[in-house]
């Protein structure tokens, strides 16, 4: 077929198709409406087909993003109301721990969050307290002045946990007592308004405001 069409010679607007097969000349036919050469640069048919073709959303991809969600306005953080216990069962406790290597601190802490997954006692939240950072100064042996030997960072995590049982909070600490790593502190004590306020933001600027109104 290629042979054939290197036979047909294309000048202006006629076609010579002497030597060509018969199923050739009818391919050919049905393609006159796409014009494929050109004498003189004036071109055979200048109707460009593809303006008047639909282009089916090509370009545009708002379709394919998620809708948008309107950001609710985050109301003030309350505190909830502390639960005091019963007689048989303790309220909320929290089980703290410090200590001066974060790994450690927060190795243990996920120690016993899983401890207290698997004994089913129910686990209110487990967050990180604020890294304090201690400057260790020194005096020098000839004169009055100090200089920086150390700096200690305290890193501390907190476990909260609610209705432990007066008969299975002794068989707990003695668990966690056993595992506890070198150089951690371990504090286990009933939660309070200050320990709420204590991972809050201190706004000294807006309290002094809040006064002078009252």
């Amino acid at each position: 077929m290629a042979l054939a069409l290197g036979k047909v010679l294309c000048l202006g607007k006629e076609f010579f198709l002497k030597e060509t097969p018969a199923h050739i000349c009818l391919a050919l036919k049905t393609s006159r409406r796409i014009p494929i050469c050109s004498v003189g640069n004036a071109l055979l048919n200048g109707h460009r087909h593809y303006r008047s073709q639909p282009t089916h959303g090509i370009g545009r991809y708002r379709h394919l993003l998620l809708p948008e969600v309107e950001k609710k306005k985050r109301n003030r953080v309350q505190m909830k109301e502390i639960d005091p216990g019963t007689d048989h069962e303790y309220g909320i406790l929290n089980i703290v721990m410090t200590g001066y290597d974060m790994t450690l601190v927060e190795h243990y802490a996920q120690y016993i969050h899983k401890l207290c997954n698997r004994l089913s006692i129910r686990v209110e939240e487990s967050y990180a307290m604020p890294t304090k950072t201690t400057e260790v100064m020194l005096l020098q042996e000839q004169g009055t002045k100090t200089y920086v030997d150390a700096v200690l960072t305290t890193h501390q995590r907190v476990v909260q946990i609610r209705s432990l049982s007066a008969t299975f909070a002794p068989i707990l600490l003695e668990i966690i007592q056993a595992n506890q790593p070198e150089g951690l502190h371990l504090l286990v004590k009933e939660h309070t308004e200050a320990d709420f306020k204590v991972r809050l933001k201190a706004r000294p600027e807006l309290e002094e405001l809040l006064a002078q109104m009252r």
